[in-house]
């Protein structure tokens, strides 16, 4: 039987700069309204996803393909194992924020997890991205932004999610900002969950991410890391052959080419 129940119109979106009720928010320190330090590396980061897209890479990360599939379904049980040791199980409370969130995928799969669509906000660099979370999913807040200048007030989410964002960004005054406006945005006693690469993905456009980097980024969160993600071009050329060879080899940690951190940020009830 077909459902006929009228659904709710989406509310809309505040404009870029504006928090959730419309309010302007103040420019992080350093930033420059377009120009300064930032404009350089947005642009390098644009044109490095942007090449990305047009190379094709979609079909390599296809689910359909035994490698990426593998990851995707262990990457999924450490986060959700993650969440449960912090006690995030009941997603559906909960404010989250998804800092270069694509076409929203994470973001659905985290409602798909139990989590409320009406709590749940992401940003990306790329438009064309946006256009596409939207397309799919109307009812996301998701709005092109840059990170460093988060278009949220102050201390209005329980989580923060950063997965390969860090990397990305090789200047290393933008990686401090985007750190800066991520725990600005956070509650006391919230959590950022970062995944991200312990290697370079590629030495000309990454850096490795290391957890004594996320402690100097956060400084005074309380840090709980693991290693995890079998090294993905073996994963590619093996899980199609050996779904067991693959489980065995992601156990020993020398293959691990990611680290998965939840960092506490002080304060919030005892």
């Amino acid at each position: 039987m077909t459902d006929t129940t009228p659904h709710p119109p989406c509310p809309p979106l505040p404009h870029a700069g504006e928090g959730g009720d419309g309010v302007r928010l103040p420019s992080p320190v350093g930033w420059e309204g377009g120009g300064g330090w930032g404009l350089t590396e947005r642009a390098r980061i644009a044109a490095y996803y942007q090449q990305r897209q047009e190379a094709g890479l979609a079909r390599r990360y296809s689910l359909f393909q035994p490698g990426s599939l593998f990851r995707i379904q262990h990457f999924e049980r450490d986060t959700l194992a993650a969440l449960k040791r912090h006690g995030y199980e009941d997603l559906h409370q909960y404010r989250v924020l998804d800092v270069g969130c694509g076409d929203g995928g994470f973001l659905r799969r985290l409602v798909s997890w139990g989590a409320d669509p009406a709590l749940l906000a992401g940003v990306d660099l790329l438009e064309e991205r946006v256009a596409s979370a939207r397309r799919i999913d109307p009812c996301l807040d998701i709005r092109q932004a840059d990170a460093s200048a988060l278009p949220f007030e102050d201390a209005r989410f329980d989580l923060a999610f950063q997965l390969t964002v860090f990397s990305s960004i090789l200047d290393s005054t933008m990686r401090r900002a985007v750190a800066g406006e991520m725990t600005r945005v956070l509650k006391p006693g919230s959590a950022v969950i970062s995944y991200d690469f312990r290697v370079a993905r590629d030495r000309q456009n990454t850096r490795p991410v290391h957890v004594a980097e996320l402690r100097r980024l956060f400084p005074g969160f309380a840090v709980d890391a693991r290693r995890v993600t079998l090294v993905p071009p073996l994963t590619r050329v093996l899980a199609g052959w050996s779904w067991l060879l693959c489980e065995l080899l992601e156990a020993v940690p020398l293959l691990r080419t990611h680290e998965l951190v939840v960092l506490r940020k002080p304060g919030g009830p005892p």
